[in-house]
C-alpha cells in the first residue's frame, strides 16, 4: 500500500476508533530521561512497598526499545470506563463495601488485549510491519507514554487526566516498526487545584505529583499481602478493593460521560455489596462472585481481610458476630483482621 506516513497514521486512528477505542495517540519509542528519574526516585524512597517488580533494574522499564528494539512509534490507546454515579457517595453507606469502579467490570486486561491484537493484526497485514502489543502486565510506563502521546497529562495524583474523560481511562499500547508523525504532549491543566491531594484518606501523597504507594488504599487492598498499620486501617473506611477518591474529586471528571463500551458494562451483582454477606465468603463463593473481574486475583483471604477492616470501621455493632466468627479462621491474615474488628466494635 503506497501511503504517506500521515495517511497511515490517520488510517490507524480511524480503525482503532471503529474497534471501540475512545482515544488514540502517537509518540516515539525513545527513552525519556524524566521517566527514568521519576521511577528511580520512587523506588529509592521505597514507595513501591511490596511491588518488587518495580525495583528490578533490568533496564526495560522506561526503555521501550528494550522491549522491542525495532520500535519507532508507540500507539497509545485508551478506553473510557467513567461511572454513572459519584463514587464518593458510596463512602456514606458504611454497611456496604466499596469496590473501585474499574473492578466492578469485566477484567479490562482481557477486553483491551483482545482489541489490541485485532488492531495489531490489521496494522501488520495492511502495512507489513512488525509490532508488539502491551496491556499493563509488561514493564511499560503507560501514563508517561500516554501523556507524551497527547491523551492527557499526569495530574498531581500521578494518574492520567484527560480533558475529555477525566481520569477514567484504561490504557494499552502497540509498538510498531514504522516511523509515523507524533502527537504533541498535552500540557498540565491542574493549575493551583489540589483537591486530589486533600481528599486522600491516608495521606498517600508526600507532595504534588508524588505517590507513596505504601499508604495508598488501592495498594493496601490489592497488592499488600500482609497486615496493615492500625492508623492506615482506621483511615480506610469502607474501601474493600481499590480506591477512586482522588479520581472522583478531580474537577476534570465533570467532562467525562458514562458511555462505556458494552464489554465493560458494570456487573450489577457488584453494586451495593453488603459487608455482612461478603465477610461470610469462602474461597469457592469468592471465586464465583468475582469471576471474570480483577478482584478475583486478590484471593479470598486478602479480600476478606479488607472486608473485616471495613466492618471494624463501620461502628455497626450488629456486625460484631460476623467478625467473631472468623477469629479462628485458618488464614492468620483474616484472623488478625477479625480480632481488630471485634476490638473496634467493642469500643463502639
Amino acid at each position: 500500500m503506497n501511503k504517506s506516513a500521515a495517511d497511515i497514521k490517520n488510517l490507524i486512528r480511524e480503525k482503532a476508533l471503529s474497534l471501540g477505542f475512545d482515544a488514540v495517540g502517537f509518540t516515539g519509542a525513545e527513552t525519556d530521561p524524566k521517566d527514568i528519574a521519576a521511577l528511580s526516585k520512587f523506588v529509592h524512597a521505597d514507595y513501591n512497598g511490596d511491588m518488587d517488580w518495580m525495583a528490578r533494574d533490568d533496564g526495560r522499564r522506561g526503555n521501550p526499545k528494550a522491549l522491542m528494539p525495532a520500535a519507532k512509534t508507540i500507539i497509545v490507546l485508551a478506553m473510557n470506563y467513567a461511572p454513572d454515579h459519584d463514587p464518593l457517595q458510596s463512602l456514606d453507606h458504611k454497611d456496604q463495601g466499596v469496590v473501585s469502579v474499574y473492578a466492578t467490570r469485566k477484567d479490562y486486561h482481557d477486553v483491551i488485549k483482545k482489541r489490541l491484537k485485532q488492531l495489531g493484526r490489521w496494522i501488520g497485514e495492511t502495512f507489513e510491519t512488525d509490532l508488539k502489543v502491551f496491556v499493563d502486565t509488561a514493564p511499560v510506563m503507560e501514563k508517561p507514554l500516554a501523556a507524551r502521546a497527547g491523551l492527557g497529562w499526569q495530574g498531581k495524583h500521578t494518574n492520567l487526566v484527560s480533558r475529555d474523560f477525566g481520569s477514567w481511562l484504561f490504557l494499552g499500547e502497540i509498538f510498531i516498526a514504522l516511523e509515523l508523525p507524533f502527537d504533541g504532549p498535552e500540557i498540565d491543566h491542574c493549575g493551583s487545584c489540589d483537591k486530589c491531594l486533600q481528599v486522600c484518606p491516608t495521606g498517600a501523597f508526600p507532595s504534588p505529583y508524588e505517590l507513596d504507594a505504601r499508604k495508598c488504599i488501592s495498594y493496601l487492598t490489592i497488592e499488600h499481602k500482609g497486615a496493615i498499620d492500625d492508623v492506615l486501617m482506621d483511615a480506610m473506611g469502607n474501601h474493600i478493593y481499590g480506591c477512586d477518591d482522588c479520581l472522583s474529586v478531580c474537577p476534570w471528571t465533570k467532562f467525562s460521560q458514562a458511555e462505556v463500551d458494552e464489554k465493560l458494562e458494570p456487573n450489577v451483582a457488584l453494586k451495593g455489596l453488603s459487608l455482612a454477606e461478603l465477610v461470610t465468603l469462602d474461597d469457592p463463593n469468592f471465586r464465583e462472585l468475582f469471576r471474570g473481574t480483577p478482584v478475583k486475583r486478590t484471593g479470598r483471604d486478602r479480600f476478606v481481610r479488607n472486608v473485616l477492616i471495613a466492618i471494624g470501621n463501620s461502628e455497626n455493632t450488629d456486625l460484631r458476630p460476623s467478625a467473631e466468627a472468623l477469629l479462628n479462621d485458618p488464614s492468620p491474615l483474616v484472623a488478625a483482621a477479625a480480632s481488630r474488628a471485634v476490638d473496634k466494635l467493642s469500643e463502639a
